[in-house]
């Protein structure tokens, strides 16, 4: 599944939970794997909820999310669990966990907490070659780490 900005919107949203840069090629990837996809636009300025704990809060971002894994769960009823790759985000990782529970699907973060060193000589171990096109942390610069 896919949550991207509407067509009327940036390609960029400012969103608490959700990273849209790039995903007009999303398309592209589940046709060369021949896998399924579903998505859906979500709104600007939607992260009504900051709370740490999440609580269903109607128009929040997170609803986006619930609403999307609805539509797959009745095309796919045999899926049973999601998988993010949450590192470190308590925030993220909390609202995946809370839309998972009241869908009845398992939250799998098999990245949580791994020592990000190790992860990063993994990766390069394994031979990914990555892009980053976005920076939403601290610590790297557009100018040194971007492309």
């Amino acid at each position: 599944g896919n949550l991207f900005p509407a067509p009327s919107e940036d390609d960029e949203l400012d969103s608490f939970m959700y990273q849209t840069v790039g995903h007009d090629g999303i398309e592209a990837i589940a046709a060369c794997m021949e896998l399924p996809l579903y998505r859906r636009p979500i709104r600007p300025k939607s992260s009504i909820n900051q709370d740490l704990e999440y609580t269903t809060t109607q128009g929040d971002e997170v609803e986006d999310l619930f609403v999307l894994l609805q539509i797959v769960k009745q095309h796919h009823p045999e899926v049973n669990a999601v998988a993010t790759g949450a590192i470190l985000s308590n925030y993220q990782r909390t609202r995946v966990e809370a839309v998972c529970m009241r869908l009845g699907l398992v939250s799998l973060s098999f990245l949580w907490q791994c020592d990000q060193a190790e992860l990063l000589d993994e990766m390069i171990d394994a031979g990914i070659e990555a892009y980053l096109i976005k920076i939403a942390c601290m610590g790297l610069s557009t100018q040194k780490h971007l492309g």
